[in-house]
């Protein structure tokens, strides 16, 4: 596997574009994008758990009944959800895209982020799907899904499969209402290999369990949150339909590129000025190891302190006794690295002498881990946050307006 300098539209027949149709009020900000396939794809995705959910994800859930999509149209701005006429604008979106694409409306998916409750200017996305012009300018869709995001998030990836060179790309927004659960953000992913849509749907959710639910950036979980897979097949390669080696280097692939994803959702989190990667190992259980690095992640106190240059390693445990995980705080070992070194602070569940001047220097870099060891067993797992600013308020204090 190989990674290449490219996102959505490094997979063949695939292409993309993007507009300012006036959704928003800057005209340099483009809100409008759509992601086309030559041919039709199979298709899976993977939802928010939020029980409040926009209209698009109820609308792609009845089309992807079949398993079969070739477009996807998504504008940034307005999350379309929670409005008065938010099912009927979310198909009249569908229907310009298909218009527009000369596509059925049915094999034609809706994403939308943004404010929620506010009624969707379907006219300018009508009038904007129009203007639309189709390249092979990944970050064109990239830049478009941007809400409060800092910087584009795309990632992609060249291999063979069943012997033919194929490529799977993908981008996401996510920087804000950020938290396990599935799916934490958009996310769109592309592949020219063939796979079928039960291969899909098996290989996404598995990932998505291990990536995208593994972030954390504040706790709240969006009402848009989705991850879209298509597959068109145009790589050649015989199609991946059940278990076995092909599978399994499919599976690796858009393990990649989705884990790559969500640590980039976690670097950009709002405000961050620091991505937080947690690691609990020598866990009893995959389960146990995952519950803990999910609750310290997670811990307001503890990203404060992150923040803060603290080595307040006793918010880590703290965290650790409340996650309803079961586990011996005897055993505990805890430390703080970075590329500035690493220094241990707690060892079988007790403080140890350490300097805090080289504990300074350690968190003061931008990526900062908590390593945790359980010495209970075997298993180990990873889950990224982000540290905890004044600027988190201040851009969530005036977000609607």
């Amino acid at each position: 596997m190989k990674e290449i300098a490219s996102g959505i539209t490094a997979a063949a027949g695939f292409t993309t574009g993007a507009v300012h149709c006036g959704i928003r009020n800057n005209p340099l900000k483009k809100e409008l994008a759509l992601i086309v396939s030559d041919v039709p794809c199979n298709a899976a995705a993977v939802y928010t758990t939020n029980k409040v959910k926009a209209a698009p994800l109820h609308l792609n859930k009845e089309k992807l009944a079949n398993g079969i999509a070739q477009a996807i149209t998504v504008n940034s701005g307005n999350a379309n959800a929670c409005a008065p006429n938010d099912l009927l604008n979310a198909a009249k979106q569908a229907k310009a895209a298909a218009e527009k694409l000369g596509l059925k409306e049915e094999d034609v998916l809706v994403a939308s982020t943004g404010v929620i409750g506010v009624e969707l200017p379907i006219e300018k996305i009508e009038a904007g799907t129009k203007e639309i012009v189709l390249g092979i300018d990944s970050q064109d869709s990239a830049k478009a899904i941007m809400t409060t995001d800092t910087r584009v998030k795309e990632a992609a990836v060249e291999f063979e499969l069943g012997g033919k060179l194929v490529h799977l790309g993908g981008i996401a927004k996510g920087s804000g209402m950020i938290h396990p659960n599935m799916g934490t953000m958009l996310c769109f992913i592309t592949t020219d290999a063939a796979v079928s849509s039960a291969m899909l749907d098996q290989a996404l959710k598995a990932n998505a369990k291990k990536t995208f639910n593994r972030v954390s950036v504040d706790g709240d979980t969006s009402t848009n949150d989705m991850c879209i897979v298509l597959a068109n097949g145009l790589a050649g390669n015989a199609e991946v339909k059940a278990e076995g080696e092909d599978y399994e280097t499919f599976k690796a692939a858009l393990f990649h590129v989705m884990e790559t994803l969500a640590i980039e959702i976690a670097k950009d989190g709002e405000g961050a000025s620091r991505l937080i990667t947690v690691t609990v190992s020598s866990a009893s259980s995959e389960a146990q190891a995952e519950t803990i690095a999910k609750s310290v992640a997670c811990s307001t106190l503890l990203k404060a302190a992150m923040f803060g240059k603290d080595a307040n390693w006793g918010r880590v445990l703290c965290a650790m006794g409340y996650s309803d995980a079961e586990f011996n705080p005897d055993t505990v070992d805890v430390a703080f690295a970075s590329k500035a070194g690493e220094v241990q602070v707690c060892h079988n569940g007790k403080g140890v002498p350490f300097s805090e001047e080289k504990a300074l220097e350690i968190l003061s870099e931008d990526e900062v881990k908590i390593l945790i060891e359980l010495n209970e067993g075997k298993e180990s797992v990873t889950c990224w946050g982000c540290d905890l600013t004044y600027e988190y308020v201040k851009i969530n204090g005036d977000y609607r307006t």
